[in-house]
């Protein structure tokens, strides 16, 4: 009786898994049958950088010098529809269209350009950067600060636009270049030295500069490593009691590449002339050094040529 009994245990439980299994089955054949069938999902979403990375021609506005310079750089240039004012470099740059700066935005003209995405330095301009994001435009910050993290930057630009293999090997040469500078130094006493933002009031490059560090790097010891802030006033009584060795400043002229000798020497006549000034060591020895002023305080692809100016101009018995 009692086999009986589990018998008909066993076939009724063997009936019900059946009717389960069936169950299951059914459904998902119903499942596959209206995935099938069902139109494709069109809807579109903001891309992140793997689904930029993987399109065959990406539409980019760059807002920031330094990051045109890296985009061109990583072979981009046919993908760049738009850049800020001051995107001067290389020369292609200029014959893009200029869309304001990350401050300045033109912002109407990018959201009807419909890029893939924005490249900015800073969130200056907040608002204009929320109803581009509103549009559905990537919107990219990099505001690299230190030398590393130029080159962060142009991995990070690598990978949101398919460029990790260019992006790589720029990084390391840029690394080598580095290397191969600090070691031709290294046995080098630090010289003191000055930076010149602006002449009037003075302003300097301050310790939490990329200057500074550039400075630092390539031998020097800035004399407002003290002062606070990156880009602070100095004074004039400062500047004498430090008394650099080698004072450095941009020229303003409008194209440093066609400065002639004239006009730099006249540039180094009105420093010359400043109350005080005869009494820095810099000026009577005539070690005013007039810098590239976009290789020294531009963080992009250029970087260590900036490193090179500085370390050649401080050392220059080892090159």
């Amino acid at each position: 009786m009692t086999h009986v009994i589990l018998i008909n245990w066993r076939i009724k439980m063997y009936k019900k898994q059946s009717k389960i299994i069936i169950t299951l089955f059914i459904t998902m054949l119903l499942m596959f049958y209206i995935t099938a069938c069902a139109p494709a999902d069109h809807s579109e979403e903001q891309p992140s950088g793997s689904d930029l990375a993987e399109s065959e021609i990406l539409r980019i506005v760059s807002l920031s010098p330094s990051q045109t310079e890296n985009l061109f750089a990583l072979g981009l240039e046919e993908s760049i529809i738009g850049v800020s004012d001051y995107c001067d470099y290389p020369e292609e740059a200029m014959n893009k269209e200029k869309l304001g700066s990350s401050w300045t935005i033109n912002l109407e003209r990018v959201i009807e350009l419909m890029p893939d995405l924005v490249f900015v330095y800073g969130e200056s301009h907040a608002e204009a950067l929320e109803q581009i994001k509103a549009a559905g435009i990537k919107v990219v910050n990099i505001e690299p600060e230190t030398v590393e993290s130029v080159f962060e930057s142009i991995i990070i630009t690598g990978e949101l636009t398919g460029k990790m293999d260019e992006a790589n090997e720029i990084v390391g040469e840029l690394r080598l270049e580095k290397q191969n500078l600090l070691e031709k130094v290294s046995e080098r006493t630090p010289i003191p030295v000055f930076y010149q933002v602006w002449d009037e009031p003075l302003q300097t490059a301050g310790p939490e500069s990329f200057i500074h560090e550039l400075m630092t790097l390539a031998g020097g010891d800035n004399i407002a490593k003290d002062a606070e802030g990156a880009y602070p006033m100095y004074s004039v009584e400062a500047l004498i009691e430090n008394n650099p060795e080698i004072y450095f400043m941009p020229p303003h002229v409008s194209d440093f590449e066609s400065m002639t000798e004239e006009q730099a020497e006249s540039i180094r006549e009105e420093v010359r002339s400043r109350p005080g000034f005869d009494q820095i060591k810099a000026i009577k020895e005539n070690r005013i050094e007039l810098l590239e002023p976009n290789i020294a305080s531009r963080p992009g692809v250029r970087v260590i040529q900036g490193l090179r100016a500085f370390a050649e101009a401080m050392h220059p018995e080892v090159f």
